[in-house]
């Protein structure tokens, strides 16, 4: 799997809800290592199809948020980290601390409904920064395609660098992807077994899209040359 790296899009303020939203994911993975947890969102617990009681930690509604900050493994976490890294500082300095952040959340809620909607009694648990950060890359597309960004394709403990290249043609394949591998995806008995969430990368991503131009500062064109 081919992973991005590094890009050349500098920033003009420290991504503070970036790195803040980074030591959160870790903190609750230290703490909070379990994919089963409470804390994850189950779709038929959200819908209601399946109460479980006596189990609930929290109010199901609450796990629309909290799923966000779990995560199931360390290269789980590490991916989803890398991702946010890369690309969330440049979103952040578009938008703002506070924006960027309710951005982020917002994103984050698009994507449950993208992954629960077509499936509503699935009792798979939905946990992971992915389809928050799935609208950070919807941002990066609109404001930044021209940013170039060094793709590596990972061989055991080495990373092989492939090179620079648009942001725009890495974030449209990305997509193009999670469209291919999610109606693949949806092909399998609902809610018989886990795996990646491509509706809320869908979702996440589109809503990304949808949003950035109001969250944005005015003075942030988009198709930026940076």
């Amino acid at each position: 799997m081919v992973i991005p790296l590094d890009d050349d899009n500098p920033t003009t303020t420290r991504p503070y809800a970036t790195v803040g939203i980074l030591i959160v994911c870790v903190l609750v993975y230290l703490l909070v290592n379990d994919p089963k947890s409470d804390f994850g969102l189950v779709p038929a617990v959200l819908t209601g199809r399946d109460a479980r009681p006596g189990m609930a930690v929290v109010p199901a509604w609450t796990t629309v948020f909290t799923y966000m900050f779990m995560h199931g493994g360390f290269w789980h976490l590490a991916g989803n980290m890398l991702f946010l890294w890369i690309f969330g500082n440049n979103i952040e300095d578009a938008m703002g601390h506070a924006r960027f952040f309710a951005f982020y959340v917002l994103c984050g809620v698009a994507a449950v409904f993208a992954q629960v909607l077509p499936n509503p009694g699935s009792i798979v648990p939905m946990i992971g920064a992915s389809g928050a950060i799935s609208g950070v890359l919807g941002a990066y597309l609109l404001l930044y395609p021209r940013a170039r960004v060094l793709l590596g394709l990972p061989l055991g403990f080495l990373i092989v660098q492939l090179g620079r290249f648009p942001a725009g043609w890495v974030l449209v394949a990305w997509f193009v992807m999670q469209l291919l591998m999610g109606g693949m995806n949806a092909t399998r008995v609902a809610g018989a077994e886990g795996g990646v969430a491509f509706g809320a990368h869908i979702g996440g991503f589109v809503a990304g899209l949808l949003l950035v131009t109001i969250f944005k500062r005015r003075n942030v064109p988009l198709w930026r040359a940076y």
